[in-house]
């Protein structure tokens, strides 16, 4: 843990942006949001990763503390991938995130190119999120 602390950044945002970066990570941490998945699980809810590097970008985040990785020992061997607490609080920041997305495609008249902001209650139904008035 020491070599990869030692690899982040000091500045506390560039730290936070080193450790969420990656095409994938936001997207894997939010289908973990709801509730433990399965390697592949979240292979069929993110088609366009290859696997080789959802296993990547999930081994990063289990290195920086955003996901836990448990090993059930049956057969066949069955591993589950859940947001940690750590990787739980980035929730609202990923919302802020995409919500500011939005805004600024509304400013690029994009908007028809970009999807809603969707939050995911634990355990419940996908709702969709209204940006804040600015």
């Amino acid at each position: 843990m020491a070599e990869i602390i030692k690899r982040l950044p000091a500045l506390p945002a560039e730290r936070a942006l080193r450790v969420i970066s990656g095409r994938w990570k936001a997207v894997i941490l939010y289908h973990l949001f709801d509730r433990p998945k399965r390697l592949s699980e979240l292979k069929r809810l993110v088609p366009a990763i290859s696997q080789k590097v959802l296993i990547q970008q999930l081994r990063e985040m289990e290195e920086h503390g955003l996901v836990h990785r448990e090993i059930f020992r049956q057969v066949p061997p069955r591993v589950d991938y859940s947001a940690t607490p750590l990787g739980l609080s980035l929730e609202p920041v990923l919302l802020a995130l995409c919500q500011w997305g939005q805004r600024h495609a509304d400013a690029l008249n994009e908007r028809d190119l970009v999807a809603d902001c969707v939050i995911r209650p634990r355990g419940g139904r996908a709702t969709a999120a209204e940006a804040p008035e600015l």
